[in-house]
C-alpha cells in the first residue's frame, strides 16, 4: 500500500475533478502591479472550453519598470498578436505572450526572444499502416512574431 497507493489514488482524484478533457489551468490576474503578486494571488480556477492557451501581457517603462502585468487564459485568436510593440508617445513598450500547458505563463515577456506564441510540438507514433494518436513530445515550438 503506502505512498504508491496513495500517489495513484490522487493523480486519479485529479483526473476526476478536471471539467472536461484536456483542461488546463493559467495564471491570471488583470492588471497587477508586478509579476511576483500577479502569480502569487492568481485564482485556482480552470480555463474555459473555448480557450486553448494561457495569454500573458507585460507593460513596462523603458527602464524596465513593470507598470502592468494581465494574465489569463485565451483563444487561438487572441494570441495571434504576439511580440513587443514600442510606443512613441509614452516611453512605454507592451510584450504579449502566448503558450500552451498547465500554468505555462509563469515569467513575463520582456523582449522579443520571449515574446512568442509557444506550443507543445505533437508527433505522430510509427509502425502501423493504420491512422495512430499524435503523442505529445517534451519540446516547444516558437513562433516568432512578423515584423
Amino acid at each position: 500500500m503506502g505512498k504508491s497507493s496513495s500517489l495513484e489514488t490522487e493523480i486519479v482524484r485529479m483526473k476526476a475533478s478536471t471539467p472536461f478533457p484536456n483542461s488546463f489551468k493559467c495564471f491570471t490576474c488583470e492588471n497587477a502591479g508586478d509579476n511576483y503578486n500577479c502569480n502569487r494571488w492568481a485564482e485556482d480556477k480552470w480555463c474555459p472550453q473555448n480557450t486553448q492557451y494561457c495569454l500573458t501581457v507585460h507593460h513596462f517603462t523603458s527602464h524596465g519598470r513593470s507598470t502592468s502585468i494581465t494574465k489569463k487564459c485565451a483563444s487561438r485568436s487572441e494570441c495571434h498578436f504576439v511580440g513587443c510593440h514600442h510606443s512613441r508617445d509614452s516611453e512605454h513598450t507592451e510584450c504579449r505572450s502566448c503558450c500552451e500547458g498547465m500554468i505555462c505563463n509563469v515569467e513575463l515577456p520582456t523582449n522579443h526572444t520571449n515574446a512568442v506564441f509557444a506550443v507543445m510540438h505533437a508527433q505522430r507514433t510509427s509502425g502501423s499502416s493504420a491512422p495512430t494518436p499524435y503523442l505529445p513530445v517534451l519540446a516547444w515550438v516558437f513562433v516568432l512574431p512578423l515584423l
